[in-house]
């Protein structure tokens, strides 16, 4: 669990190093390819959650994180499960929900979004290394709990998984 907490926190100083860096270096609204037809580094702010959803509810998106934030904190021993890689995803949950807040909180309500993957004209919203790592820590655990369903503290997870009795 220490090293996902410092896994955590690495990840919400990289976030804020490189919007922090976006911000200085790069110009509102332009795009620099990095890898072509796959890759660019653009700069533009978005208000909502993922894909612009609930755009302009700041104060809504921040009570969700918050509420998110606190559940995983208070509840990350009982929702690990005893299984190291689902402390890894639930603390990179943590870790973009804290990133993403910064921004919120220090920007008006917005977050800095600025990696852009692409295929020929077909475009993926922009997003940031928090939302990079909200998407790896869901992915990460829901792999977890599909391919280790069982407790790693050695009984059942969650009361439904048959085992017969010997």
């Amino acid at each position: 669990m220490i090293k996902s907490a410092l896994l955590a926190l690495a990840m919400v100083a990289i976030d804020q190093l490189s919007k922090w860096l976006v911000v200085k270096y790069v110009v509102f609204g332009s795009r620099h390819v990095v890898v072509p037809h796959c890759f660019n580094i653009t700069y533009i702010t978005n208000s909502g959650a993922a894909w612009g959803v609930l755009s302009g509810h700041a104060w809504l998106l921040m009570t969700i994180s918050f509420a998110v934030l606190a559940g995983i904190l208070v509840f990350l021993s009982y929702l690990s499960e005893g299984w190291p890689e689902r402390y890894c995803g639930l603390l990179l949950i943590a870790s973009g929900i804290v990133g993403n807040a910064i921004d919120r909180v220090f920007r008006g309500g917005e977050v800095v979004d600025f990696l852009q993957l692409y295929a020929g004209r077909f475009y993926w919203p922009s997003f940031n290394v928090a939302d990079a790592c909200i998407t790896v820590g869901v992915t990460l655990y829901i792999a977890s709990s599909v391919f280790r369903p069982e407790s790693g503290k050695g009984g059942s997870s969650n009361g439904l998984v048959f085992k017969p009795k010997p």
